[in-house]
């Protein structure tokens, strides 16, 4: 997504978006009217529309085939994902008073923030408009979905699956809807039109959503990195590594990318990524994969993106068992022109040793995410509470997960406290407004209503501590010269 389109709406582009905001602000009145019960009904309708198994299987099947990316059975895992943004909406109030503090006299409302425009990354065509379909009703917005050109189909027939349940329950079935003229420059044009933007995907998307003059919540990049020190179990560690770095053949910004470890446990690092399924490179592989990886100037080339180790490994002109479940290559250090760094999204992850002691590692875990990812996420391997405390003081990312896999964790989990979500903001470090998961918090407008309570005022000896002088407060110091 560039930050500015530079070719114009089509006719049939242009009638359409009329066609769409008009249907939205009207269903928009409607949903509104909606109290508790009816948006509870409504989200459990919509999700298993979507999340029953035969109609998931569907959309994943489509999905792969229409974008060629993906992983069927890493996908079909994702309906889970939908059931738990379904548990968290369920359990929260989003209609009349939605919090209440007694102490301090203040009651918050729940209210729609209107018109949400969505734009649908390639890799989640059926989750993402899921999610924050779910959201989005319960909080009694609206929604215009701008599908990836390349899941064009697969994001319209979710869609369709989801104004079909919304119509069997008496609503309006343009609560939800999905353009079918997607187009850069369409996408810009519903980000100026709508009254938040929620957008997934690359830093061109985001930045091009707050640059669009509507309020936003976007995600910044990833490069998810475990970290590891010398009290981790490196069995279970490389475990995790496997599940997250293999989860739709890597194409998630929270699959693993690098691994950092203490040198004296680099080698048996090693051995226990390739007991799970790694296949370690050679140099000279390493060279062949970077070269079909990246171009000469650093960009990421797109046709190995989220691809099957074996695939990849083919690209890069050499072959690998049919076992193999991902690549390992040794890191060839931290800076700018070190391609294996940064951000991978497919099947291939780097492990980089760290001399010294902890610290050190944290510091280069540092310089890690100087490079790229900074504000997204990490992992660390530790059964030290100190260690866990210090890096989470030190890293510049806004979640953490300790000895869980960071692609199925990052987002929420059942196993786990973080919100269900599939938008992850990256904080300012990441180029966005908020480093928590988007949830349904961010879909609500609230107010609040303030009561009086009794006077809460502290002396100015509570307040200044040591630097109050009762002197400089009186009225003759006033006088003076």
């Amino acid at each position: 997504m560039a930050a500015s389109a530079s070719k114009p709406l089509s006719p049939e582009q242009e009638a359409e978006l009329d066609d769409v905001f008009a249907r939205a602000r009207a269903a928009l009145a409607v949903i509104e009217t909606y109290d508790q019960a009816r948006v509870d009904r409504l989200i459990r309708a919509v999700a298993w529309a979507v999340a029953n198994r035969s109609a998931f299987h569907r959309l994943v099947e489509m999905g792969i085939e229409e974008s060629g990316l993906g992983d069927f059975g890493s996908r079909m895992n994702k309906r889970m994902k939908i059931r738990g943004v379904l548990r968290d909406a369920l359990r929260s109030p989003s209609v009349g008073v939605i919090e209440e503090d007694i102490e301090k006299g203040l009651v918050k409302y729940g209210k729609p923030v209107g018109v949400i425009g969505c734009v649908v990354p390639t890799t989640n065509p059926d989750l993402t408009p899921a999610g924050n379909a779910i959201y989005a009703i319960k909080a009694r917005d609206v929604v215009v979905f701008s599908p990836h050109p390349r899941s064009r189909r697969t994001t319209l027939e979710t869609v369709r699956l989801m104004r079909e349940a919304l119509e069997a329950e008496g609503a309006p079935a343009d609560i939800l809807q999905c353009i079918t003229l997607p187009s850069l420059t369409a996408s810009q044009e519903i980000m100026r039109r709508s009254d938040l933007v929620i957008a997934t995907g690359g830093q061109g998307l985001v930045r091009a959503a707050y640059s669009s003059g509507t309020p936003a919540y976007g995600v910044g990049a990833g490069n998810a990195t475990e970290f590891v020190d010398e009290t981790a179990d490196l069995r279970e560690t490389a475990r995790n590594c496997m599940l997250s770095k293999t989860s739709d053949f890597g194409s998630g910004c929270s699959a693993d990318g690098n691994v950092i470890v203490p040198a004296a446990r680099y080698r048996d690092m090693l051995d226990a990524l390739q007991a799970e399924g790694g296949y370690l490179a050679t140099a000279d592989q390493r060279a062949a994969l970077q070269a079909v990886m990246w171009d000469a100037d650093g960009h990421r080339l797109p046709d190995t993106v989220a691809v099957s180790p074996q695939a990849l490994a083919a690209a890069a002109g050499f072959e690998i068992p049919e076992a193999s479940r991902f690549i390992v290559v040794e890191g060839d250090g931290i800076g700018e022109d070190r391609q294996f760094c940064k951000e991978k999204l497919t099947t291939l992850m780097a492990v980089h040793a760290y001399e010294g002691g902890f610290e050190d590692g944290v510091e280069l875990a540092k310089r890690l995410y100087d490079i790229g990812g900074k504000g997204h996420s990490c992992g660390i391997a530790s059964t030290d509470d100190a260690h866990i405390d210090y890096f989470a003081r030190h890293m510049p990312v806004s979640r953490i997960m300790v000895r869980q896999p960071n692609s199925k964790a990052n987002a929420g989990s059942f196993t786990n406290g973080m919100p269900m979500t599939s938008s992850m903001g990256c904080g300012t470090w990441g180029g966005n407004i908020t480093s928590e998961n988007v949830s349904l918090r961010h879909y609500l407008n609230t107010t609040w209503v303030s009561r009086i309570i009794a006077e809460d005022r502290p002396s100015d000896e509570e307040l200044f501590g040591e630097f109050y002088d009762a002197a400089l407060e009186s009225a003759d110091a006033m006088a003076a010269p």
